[in-house]
């Protein structure tokens, strides 16, 4: 192996529920995969097929703190199911994408929705909308042999003890398996990998100072501030 001309970046990690750390390799997050958080953005659910877009590895952050992101008056929160790998591969099938998970935990996908929107009215990507410094709120990644695999529950978010979002891992449009089995097709997944789930609808903007407590049920809560 050639001498690395630069320091090696330092492996980025969110802790885990047992104590230890997951590494985490790439961040999947599928767009609008809650049929009322597809309507309420304006767009059918029925016509459209799964897409993603990425978030930097380093973007998950368990810190409980949210630095509100510079050019923006807009940022939303989005609380999603995270789903992260303990293998990969490509083009695999439904019936065994569950074999790829280590665990579940909980995040928040917060998303400058004014720079997200004057993306999309440009036909540009979505990173600079949704992959700001620390922009993925985390909570501990449970393990499945512990928490099982999750299907259904309550995922919510209040803001200064406010409930914005409230709805039911059920309502997602594209399963945990679909989700894995689909990214397959067009990325080689791998171990570290991680998959954000989507959200319900209620998104909406905070402020700095503000509270957020993110909940899914069978995975507890993260309070992040705002600041």
């Amino acid at each position: 192996m050639p001498d690395l001309v630069i320091a090696a970046p330092k492996q980025h990690t969110i802790p885990t529920a047992n104590g230890g750390a997951f590494p985490v390799r790439r961040v999947y997050c599928i767009g609008r995969n809650f049929a009322d958080h597809a309507i309420e953005m304006g767009h059918d659910p029925n016509r459209e097929a799964p897409f993603f877009f990425q978030k930097n590895p380093d973007s998950l952050d368990p810190s409980g703190q949210f630095p509100y992101p510079p050019h923006s008056q807009n940022v939303h929160h989005e609380v999603e199911l995270l789903i992260a790998l303990k293998s990969g591969g490509t083009n695999i099938p439904v019936a065994s994408a569950l074999d790829h998970v280590w665990g579940y935990g909980v995040a928040l996908d917060m998303t400058r929705r004014d720079l997200q929107g004057e993306a999309k009215q440009a036909g540009r990507p979505w990173e600079i909308g949704k992959a700001a410094e620390r922009s993925g709120p985390v909570g501990p990644v449970h393990p499945a042999s512990d928490v099982g695999h999750i299907e259904s529950g309550r995922i919510a978010v209040s803001v200064n003890g406010e409930v914005k979002q409230d709805g039911d891992l059920n309502q997602m449009i594209w399963k945990v398996p679909e989700m894995i089995s689909y990214l397959s097709e067009y990325f080689e997944l791998a171990a570290g990998d991680v998959i954000l789930g989507g959200t319900p609808a209620g998104v909406g903007p905070v402020e700095r100072g503000e509270t957020m407590v993110a909940s899914i049920q069978g995975l507890g809560e993260i309070t992040v501030n705002v600041v």
